[in-house]
């Protein structure tokens, strides 16, 4: 599973942004959970949710800027 690109999260609304935030937030604590208790998991899913995170907060970010700006 390859990390996804930072234009398809564009087409994204605000709301589905944070929604998507949230549920990705879950996804890496059930995960450091998974590490911290030994079940097995794909280590390499927690770095690519974390960047999966960085890229929704990053997007949403630069949208409440620019709206910042606007008005």
């Amino acid at each position: 599973m390859a990390i996804s690109k930072f234009t398809l999260l564009e087409s994204l609304s605000n709301k589905e942004i944070t929604e998507a935030i949230a549920e990705t937030r879950k996804e890496l604590f059930s995960l450091k959970f998974k590490k911290a208790t030994r079940q097995t998991f794909k280590p390499n899913k927690i770095k690519m949710t974390k960047c999966r995170l960085a890229q929704l907060k990053t997007l949403l970010s630069l949208r409440l800027n620019s709206i910042e700006k606007n008005n």
